[in-house]
């Protein structure tokens, strides 16, 4: 009996070996560089059509990477930009899409009041392959679907980067 009980211990330490070792985790992640190009180029493509926004953008946690707000961008655009960001990287979709779903979905009706959330359109998350590495919030422009348009041009400029 002492023989089955050693191995059934010698077993479970093998087991919760194993399994620590799987805890650990290789995540893909924004770099500051590249959150400054993204945050620039969305401000250059909202001013380029006339709009004075704020740019942030959030790694694959929602913690602020960069920051640019354009001359004479309102000052509500600095807490939309980031609340936008969140969302998108914390549901790990464009915020645009969650709005739709809260919309038409009644079980989705409290999404909007989760602490941080912002549900406008406006949200994009930033991906490298098929790993969300954070979001790009935009607030500012005439509208959320005009915030988005500026965030999906700046991604589109530095595509090259998030291979």
């Amino acid at each position: 009996m002492n023989k089955i009980f050693l191995s059934l211990i010698a077993s479970s330490v093998a087991l919760a070996a194993g399994t620590a070792t799987a805890q650990v985790r290789t995540e893909k992640n924004i770099s500051s560089a590249l959150a400054q190009e993204i945050a620039t180029e969305t401000v250059n493509a909202c001013s380029a059509k006339g709009y004075n926004v704020t740019a942030t953008v959030v790694d694959r946690a929602g913690l602020t990477r960069s920051v640019l707000r354009a001359d004479n961008a309102g000052p509500h655009t600095l807490s939309a930009s980031y609340k936008k960001a969140y969302t998108s990287a914390s549901a790990r979709n464009n915020t645009s899409a969650i709005l739709e779903t809260v919309q038409k979905t009644p079980a989705s009706q409290y999404l909007p009041e989760i602490e941080g959330f912002l549900v406008l359109g406006g949200g994009v998350p930033i991906r490298s392959g098929n790993d969300v590495i954070g979001a790009v919030g935009v607030g500012g422009a005439p509208g959320g679907h005009l915030d988005e348009q500026c965030a999906v041009a700046a991604l589109d400029k530095v595509k090259d980067k998030l291979q």
